[in-house]
């Protein structure tokens, strides 16, 4: 977020944090630099949650991926510094290794409300300008590698989903966007479009009868940094929340709510300009700060709209103002999750359905039985901008700020041992000795070729880190909470993935375990299921990757285009290296986790442009030998896939991406820890 202040800044994984907190630079191409031109104002009705949605798709759409993108522009002039910070937060989402906004005038009086001093306000202005670094109006154009621009009045109310932050809907399309979206996931999931007429099932809530149909909201959360910081959508959200509850409205009780703001002020704010109260009438009740729904962290829904959904094999929704929806992620039982304004998270509390035109029909009765349409609760820019203007000051990041380092009262009674080792507690699930220095070396072995490899997982095109390492829920029934379970945890205790990364045991049974997962090697499955070859034993992949680590194969990952996209995860690359996959060839990567992978010595190969799993005719069930590459530095490797039942083996060129000389160190040392401690144990 800090690029909308003109601070450049960008993402690594986790394991090259690691390093770098161990003094290793971090290395990477200099990338090319997209502007994006802004013009215009946003219209009444539209939110910077539409804007950021819009912009994510067209840069989705360009081919952003290991570029920096800068925004430049009049219409910057009217872009508050908190939308500009939510649009730069979208970075990972549109591909972009960074999206920076200029330092100017906005950016100025930010740091004034924020409590920042006059000497300093004075200084980064007058540091800005003699480094040509302040944006002035009319400000000339950089000479960028490329460019786009959009007029932000054209910017319209929208959605994203249900699969992707970079899908947008228009808010008038978005009942028939549903409706072909379930469609296509119910021939997926194998019942047949005909489905959608099936008597929905009755659940009981507090005493009376719902139907739930496909399309119910279940959950309905505001949530994560990305959003809940803007004043202008937590303000308009209230204001929704307010003018609902005088009109007598109420979200439907099949509905989980929650409020998770990004940051202490919100409540200050929420609370000083009464909007809270409404916020917690309509069941928008303060659960905690950040992440919660938009991670996995949604909590359980009530038994009955669990057993309904099981019982009635129901496709119901989410809709939550986070910034990542991918499957799987936001609660296992929710297979429809759409990213949209704190506002419209409201409104769709309101309605309960995906199954509406929420733009034009009615989203409840008021006390006398009259329609009440989204129109009539949505406030107006000039009722957003009156209230901010009355309740955020720069006393409330003050008091919010000036302690946040001293922790509560929990944190300071926790008791931590004074030790510079850590004290690994042997019967902890949640933090274990991690293995990845065992038998390690003083000095790295020779770089080999992968000789007679194995297909651990083939899979599609924008599989995510969270596909391949989720953070949700546990399943009792998964490779991981079978192995929790033997240890005396109860289900109702398991927590998160998230929450237990420090274990690898929990974390390697939780690779490729994804509830939505579609591993071609199992058809007709979803879930972490594979199939061990030569037999075909349909087994879990953490059982087949284990039975290949017995028999001494080395496992490979097979990919399509933007392989890695989603959340940073470091667990995405060290889930496989402790599963013994080798290697995966994919026809693009996202920069993080391309990186990540190199991080823990796992190879990271690319298709020539033009070719793929599908037009070279693999089917991953044969045997992979990849030759050439020498000492690691090799650009290209030959790559030869043997099938079992005979025939010629498919050879074709793979493109080596391990881009910069400090990567093939890290590569020939089997990982960028090793090679951290290699060079730390040399003095």
């Amino acid at each position: 977020m800090i690029n909308g202040l003109g601070v450049l800044g960008w993402g690594v994984g986790g394991i090259e944090a690691e390093a770098a907190m161990l003094g290793q630079p971090i290395s990477m191409l200099i990338p090319q630099v997209v502007g994006f031109k802004l013009t215009g104002k946003l219209a009444e009705g539209a939110t910077a949650t539409d804007l950021v949605l819009t912009v994510t798709q067209m840069l989705r759409d360009k081919g952003v991926v290991g570029k920096f993108v800068e925004f430049f522009g009049d219409g910057l002039d009217e872009l508050p510094l908190a939308d500009r910070a939510t649009i730069a937060n979208m970075a990972p989402e549109y591909g972009a290794t960074c999206g920076i906004f200029p330092i100017d005038d906005e950016t100025l009086a930010y740091l004034r409300l924020t409590g920042r001093s006059d000497s300093q306000v004075a200084l980064v202005e007058a540091y800005a300008k003699e480094q040509g670094l302040f944006r002035e109006p009319g400000a000339y154009q950089a000479d960028y590698t490329d460019t786009l621009e959009l007029d932000t009045g054209d910017v319209e109310p929208s959605l994203a989903g249900p699969k992707r932050p970079q899908d947008r809907i228009a808010l008038k399309s978005a009942k028939s966007s549903y409706a072909s979206a379930l469609s296509t996931l119910l021939e997926e999931h194998g019942s047949g479009a005909t489905a959608v007429a099936t008597a929905a099932p009755q659940v009981r809530i507090k005493g009376s009868e719902y139907e739930l149909p496909h399309g119910s909201v279940v959950i309905a959360a505001i949530t994560s940094w990305t959003n809940t910081s803007t004043p202008a959508l937590m303000i308009g959200a209230g204001l929704v929340a307010k003018k609902a509850v005088e009109r007598g409205l109420q979200a439907k009780p099949w509905v989980k709510t929650s409020l998770a703001p990004g940051s202490k002020v919100v409540t200050e704010y929420l609370k000083k300009s009464g909007l809270t109260q409404h916020l917690d009438l309509i069941g928008f009740n303060l659960v905690g700060y950040g992440c919660t729904t938009c991670i996995g962290n949604s909590g359980p829904l009530s038994e009955e709209i669990s057993k309904a959904i099981k019982e009635g094999d129901l496709v119901v929704a989410s809709v939550l103002s986070g910034n990542r929806n991918f499957e799987g992620r936001v609660h296992p039982e929710v297979r429809m999750n759409y990213l949209a304004s704190p506002p419209l998270v409201v409104a769709y509390a309101l309605a309960g359905s995906m199954d509406i035109d929420i733009a034009n029909d009615p989203i409840g009765e008021d006390l006398e039985g009259k329609p009440v349409h989204l129109q009539e609760i949505w406030p107006s820019q000039k009722e957003i901008h009156d209230t901010i203007a009355a309740v955020v000051d720069s006393e409330m990041f003050h008091k919010s700020y000036s302690d946040v380092f001293a922790g509560n009262e929990q944190w300071t009674k926790l008791d931590a041992e004074a030790t510079a080792l850590f004290s690994w507690d042997p019967d902890s699930t949640y933090v274990k000795h991690p293995p990845y220095f065992n038998d390690m070396a003083a000095e790295p072995g020779e770089v080999s070729d992968i000789i007679g490899a194995r297909v651990l997982v083939p899979l599609g095109d924008s599989v995510t880190t969270d596909h391949i390492s989720p953070a949700g829920a546990i399943k009792a029934d998964s490779p991981a909470g079978e192995y929790l379970i033997e240890r005396g945890v109860k289900p109702d205790q398991f927590n998160s993935y998230g929450s237990r990364r420090g274990n690898h045991e929990v974390m390697m049974r939780g690779t490729f375990a994804n509830v939505r997962l579609r591993n071609q090697l199992a058809p007709g499955t979803e879930g972490g299921w594979t199939r061990h070859l030569p037999g075909g034993e349909q087994i879990s992949i953490f059982d087949a990757s284990m039975k290949y680590r017995e028999e001494g194969v080395p496992s490979i990952i097979l990919a399509g285009k933007e392989y890695g996209s989603g959340s940073s995860r470091d667990w995405a690359a060290k889930g496989p290296r402790l599963l013994g996959v080798r290697a995966a060839i994919a026809q693009s990567y996202e920069r993080i986790h391309r990186s990540n992978l190199i991080g823990m010595g796992v190879l990271p190969l690319q298709f020539k442009p033009g070719e793929n799993v599908a037009s070279l005719g693999l089917s991953g069930l044969e045997t992979y030998n990849i030759i050439g590459l020498g000492d690691g530095s090799a650009k290209e490797v030959t790559v030869s896939a043997i099938p079992d039942k005979g025939g010629n083996p498919i050879t074709f060129t793979a493109t080596v991406r391990i881009d910069t000389p400090q990567e093939v160190r890290y590569y020939q040392n089997g990982g960028i820890l090793q090679y951290v401690l290699r060079q730390m144990a040399r003095g």
